[in-house]
């Protein structure tokens, strides 16, 4: 069994089809639809699934895994080929660290939830709400591309874990009119992504 609870506007649930395609891995798909309804991810039926009421959800035959680094981490190592993460610890320890920067320190302060409370608890409008989300991915970004060695992608030539989450976040840099001036590395590998069909193929609409 493999059933992935996915919202295809979802930057955390995009990671995950990426990395499920890189493995040649197709789930079912539940869409968890995060605007209708109020949002179904607060319903109790998928609090049951996740209490964190956040996708992705993956169901696997053990049960349920939750949190996109966790869930592709798990594939990696059940599915080796092609690996995402290097066999050599410290390099290994770097290119987890370049997922940590977007999945950790940008994509949070960014998220449907925090945008909402900005709105409800602060007032804040939404062009305040985009600008807010333009400076906290600008900031992780330039120092994502800050970390990277030089290759095709961001880590050498082969996709990695670091592109997994470096893809979709793009996506939002893109939906929030961020600046790609200073980050011309990465609008560069990010178009060598998309060009690939494990990217191409999960990507959410008009990414």
């Amino acid at each position: 069994m493999l059933r992935l609870y996915d919202y295809p506007r979802s930057s955390a649930a995009y990671r995950v089809r990426i990395a499920l395609a890189l493995k040649g891995l197709a789930p079912e798909k539940i869409e968890i639809h995060l605007l209708k309804d109020g949002g179904q991810q607060h319903a109790a039926a998928y609090r049951a699934v996740n209490p964190q009421g956040l996708v992705p959800a993956l169901a696997v035959d053990r049960g349920i895994l939750t949190q996109s680094l966790a869930i592709i981490e798990y594939f990696d190592k059940l599915h080796p080929h092609p690996p995402l993460l290097p066999a050599e610890p410290f390099v290994c320890a770097q290119v987890r660290a370049l997922a940590l920067t977007i999945a950790a320190d940008v994509h949070p302060l960014q998220n449907l939830r925090v945008g909402a409370a900005l709105r409800k608890d602060f007032g804040a409008s939404d062009d305040q709400v985009a600008a807010w989300n333009r400076r906290w991915i600008e900031l992780g970004l330039a120092a994502f591309q800050a970390m990277l060695p030089p290759g095709t992608y961001s880590w050498g030539d082969s996709v990695t874990l670091a592109d997994v989450f470096l893809a979709p976040q793009m996506v939002n840099a893109r939906r929030f009119a961020c600046d790609f001036a200073p980050l011309g590395r990465l609008v560069e590998i990010d178009a060598r992504l998309r060009e690939l069909p494990a990217f191409a193929e999960t990507a959410p609409p008009s990414a």
